[in-house]
Parts: structure tokens; C-alpha cells; sequence
């Protein structure tokens, strides 16, 4: 991903492109070295150096059939844009261009690169409990402060608010997307999907999301861990329900306590001493930004987090089935999506339970 320590990779050969046509369109002289970064399953990364002025990051969308609506980085870059004045974590924009004037032949945009500490699956830089606790806190105040922005005052937010129904809209969309993404092995869900349908509450607001908020998608100070500097990858990111994206974050987050497969699963360093728990956010979230939820209202939309990342999950094994990439990291997906199938349904089990059916 963009930003922080340098975790960057030779380019794989799949996803090379057209440096000196990059360079001419970008005219801020010559790029010395071109390396990727080994997240991206869904568009690519890439770092580029240039003998002067700062380290830029460009993104593009992968190789391959993409799913309808996705991948669009003129969207992606136009966010971000307009978001920058109004929250510093953004990245600050550098250039743009679409697929029909692009040097490599798909939409690109480049950004300028944030100099800090990601955290992946593990910190891979001193952390203590306290501090982490300290970023955990941190965190959840920086989604705070994003749900809060008036998107209505901000130029270019307002017209992606498509109004109320925003949770209806994403339970029937990422169900086409699922049945869209089938591969032979896919199993049954009609269970699960039965019950997201029947059991969507209204929308508790129209705010600002990001859709994708995760450690791994962080930037931090590199002098103050706890401190976050940059929030990127912003290509899902909407105005529509704040407790979806507060659902679709926690999906990632992995407790110690956790199955064994889960553990595995986890791409963040969430099992870390010091690190909070999921109730433990959810409940400081609704603290700060003014909302109540039980366990019960709570299960629908961690149900719903994780079969959407089952649903992304399914997309990448589907590429892979069909040998529209060659990484061997995406083989781990198709039994990541059974293993999500049973986590979704042991959880509505016990909502059913706790509803006394």
C-alpha cells in the first residue's frame, strides 16, 4: 500500500507497465525506480522514485475481468481531493488520468507518498500495550471525526449521497456481487443472505465512509505510533451508514480469543497486548459519536461486515480460478470464504437464539 516504511517489492511481471510513458505524462522528471507493494488485492500499488521532489505512489486497477463499478480510480482520486481540506489524514493529490488518455491503457492517479509506520499483520516496530491501547483510541476518534464531516459543505462529497436506503442498497448489491462471483466450490448461503434481507434496519444516518478502515490502511508518525498521519486506499469510500462501515472494519479485527483459523486470517496486529477488543469499540464508538446499540442490533451489522469480506474474498478466488492473476497469495481465498460462510451463520444462530426463535 502507499505511505510508510518501505515494504516495497520488485514489480511482478504481470503487473508491469510503460515506465518512460509514465514518466512523460507525469513531467515531474525522470523516475529512477519503480517497486510495488505487496498489498493490493484489489488495485495495485506501486512506488515510484524520481531523481527529484518526493517519492509519489501511483494506483491503478489490476489486470483482468473487474467487477462492475469497481476499480474506479477517477472516483477513488476525486474523494480524496476533496476530502484533504477538511481531514489531514488524507494523501495530498497529484495527478489523474483516464483510461482513454492513459500512458499504461487503464485509469491511474498519483499521489504524493506519506513517510510513517503502517502496521500489518504483525507491528514490525516497537509497540507497547499502553501504546497500543493509545492507537485503538485513536483510531476510533479518527472514524468519529470522518462520520462527522458535513458532506453537504464540503464541494464534490454531496453528490454521492444517494439519500436514505443506503443499507438496503448495500444488502441487495453485495448479494449480486456474491452471485456474480460464483466459482463451483462456492457454497449455500441463502441462509445467511435470507437472513441479512429480512433482518436490515434503517439507515441511522447519511455521513462520510471509508468502507475499507483498517490498520493496514494507516500511516503512523513515526515517532508517536499512537499518532495516525495518513488514512489511504479510499477506492469503496461513500456517504451512507456509519455503523456499515463501523461493521465492515470490524471484520478484519481479530481478538486472541479467536478460532485458530481466524487467528490465521488476521491482517492486522489487533491480538497485540494492549489492543481493544471489537465490543470494546463498538461500544466507544456509539459513546463518541452519540449512538446506543445492543448485541443484538449490533449482529446485523457484523453479519453483514463479514459476508461483504467474503463477498471481496470470493471476487479474488474467482479471479484465481479462472487464471486471471498467477499470485499464489490469492490461493489462501477460496477457503477463506467457506471459513466466513460458518462464522456468519454461527452468528445468526445465536441472534435467533437471543430472539427466542
Amino acid at each position: 500500500m502507499s505511505g510508510g516504511s518501505d515494504e516495497s517489492r520488485p514489480v511482478r511481471d504481470e503487473d508491469a507497465f510503460d515506465v518512460a510513458a509514465v514518466e512523460a505524462w507525469l513531467d515531474r522528471g525522470p523516475i529512477i525506480e519503480v517497486r510495488q507493494f505487496p498489498g493490493g488485492a484489489s488495485n495495485l500499488t506501486y512506488l515510484l522514485r524520481m531523481q527529484d521532489g518526493p517519492e509519489l505512489i501511483l494506483r491503478r486497477p489490476p489486470v483482468g475481468t473487474k467487477a462492475k463499478g469497481a476499480h474506479d480510480m477517477g472516483r477513488e482520486y476525486r474523494i480524496q481531493a476533496a476530502l484533504k481540506p477538511v481531514l489531514d489524514q488524507v494523501p495530498a493529490m497529484a495527478a489523474y488520468c483516464t483510461a482513454e488518455e492513459s500512458p499504461i491503457g487503464s485509469e491511474l492517479y498519483v499521489m504524493e507518498r506519506l513517510e510513517g509506520l503502517i502496521p500489518r499483520r504483525d507491528f514490525g516496530f516497537p509497540v507497547t500495550a499502553e501504546q497500543a491501547s493509545a492507537l485503538c483510541d485513536a483510531a476510533v476518534d479518527l472514524l468519529v471525526a470522518l462520520h462527522a464531516i458535513d458532506v453537504d459543505s464540503v464541494p464534490g462529497l454531496a453528490a454521492l449521497n444517494k439519500g436514505e436506503g443506503y443499507v438496503a442498497r448495500q444488502v441487495a448489491g453485495w448479494i449480486a456481487r456474491f452471485g456474480d462471483a460464483r466459482t463451483d466450490d462456492t457454497g449455500d448461503w441463502s441462509d445467511i443472505t435470507g437472513w441479512l434481507d429480512a433482518h436490515q434496519p434503517a439507515d441511522v444516518g447519511q455521513r462520510m465512509i471509508h468502507n475499507d478502515f483498517r490498520f493496514d490502511n494507516m500511516v503512523l508518525d513515526a515517532e508517536d505510533p499512537t499518532r495516525i498521519i495518513g488514512l489511504l486506499d479510499w477506492e469503496l469510500a461513500t456517504v451512507g451508514d456509519p455503523l456499515m462501515d463501523l461493521g465492515c472494519a470490524l471484520a478484519y479485527w481479530v481478538e486472541p480469543e479467536d478460532d485458530e483459523f481466524f487467528l490465521l486470517f488476521r491482517r492486522q496486529p489487533t491480538t497485540a497486548p494492549g489492543m481493544w477488543t471489537r465490543r470494546q469499540v463498538v461500544e466507544a464508538y456509539g459513546d463518541r459519536a452519540g449512538l446506543s446499540l445492543t448485541p443484538a442490533q449490533w449482529s446485523f451489522y457484523e453479519v453483514f461486515g463479514l459476508f461483504r469480506l467474503a463477498v471481496i474474498a470470493q471476487q479474488i478466488w474467482y479471479r484465481y480460478v479462472h487464471g486471471q492473476t498467477t499470485n499464489e497469495a490469492y490461493a489462501a481465498f477460496g477457503p477463506a470464504v467457506g471459513y466466513l460462510e460458518g462464522r456468519c451463520r454461527r452468528i445468526v444462530a445465536g441472534s435467533a437464539e437471543a430472539d427466542g426463535v
